[in-house]
């Protein structure tokens, strides 16, 4: 993972460095490019962050995505997408 990616990133100028230090934490633990793997580490990490009292708005989150899946092959970046608008749908109800 590029981490100059996330400090440098146009999009992230307006985040907090608390919340950069925690994505930079959690992009270091994505080191597949393996769909199902990355929707854990989310839930793991969305948990995480609901502990440290940080929330990601989901401008912030879809970006979040995007960069983890720049390591997945288009196969796996389509099954993450199902996965997580699964996830999205179950959040919901």
């Amino acid at each position: 993972m590029d981490f100059d990616f996330l400090k440098n990133n146009e999009s992230f100028k307006n985040i907090s460095p608390e919340k950069i230090n925690f994505l930079m934490q959690f992009a270091a633990q994505n080191k597949s490019g393996n769909a199902k793997e990355m929707s854990n580490l989310i839930l793991g990490a969305m948990n995480n962050a609901k502990k440290e009292g940080i929330q990601f708005t989901p401008n912030e989150t879809d970006l979040i995505i995007e960069i983890l899946k720049q390591n997945m092959s288009p196969e796996e970046q389509r099954k993450a997408d199902q996965l997580l608008n699964l996830m999205r749908n179950l959040k919901r109800n």
